[in-house]
């Protein structure tokens, strides 16, 4: 059974309870993470206003598997030994891999997208905290 989270004061969404989310994959992660990490990096090239090619070609440039590699590279220090071990669990789930990346640029990519898709789903503060620790002007340069 679904639980309900709340965002803000005027939006909520389905939760998963603890052990529900215990049962996910790492590719199931991967894939919720791979959705918030996106919506994130759109919402943080909002301001100011731009066209809408350019919000495409900014939030392109930080979505690709090697921005994701080089962001996950930037939160390690930070990171905790559970949440090193999640995201190990996602890079070493990452197989089926795209071939203009290597393997290891897209394992960490997964990695990275596995961490989101836990922490959005268990730690939404925590997320929050790392969101803030990247620097998403630096890595589009």
């Amino acid at each position: 059974m679904l639980e309900q989270t709340h965002l803000s004061s005027s939006t909520s969404l389905p939760a998963l309870t603890p052990d529900q989310v215990k049962q996910l994959s790492p590719a199931a992660l991967a894939y919720i993470g791979d959705a918030v990490y996106e919506l994130h990096v759109r919402l943080s090239y909002l301001m100011p206003p731009k066209r809408l090619q350019t919000y495409h070609s900014q939030v392109v440039a930080q979505v690709r598997a090697e921005s994701q590699a080089n962001h996950l590279r930037s939160l390690e220090p930070y990171l905790t030994t559970a949440e090193l071990e999640i995201s190990k669990r996602g890079r070493n789930a990452a197989s089926n891999r795209p071939r203009r990346v290597a393997l290891e640029v897209y394992q960490s990519a997964t990695s990275l997208e596995t961490l989101m898709g836990y922490l959005y789903l268990t730690d939404p503060q925590r997320l929050a905290q790392l969101f803030a620790k990247l620097d998403l002007e630096k890595l589009s340069e």
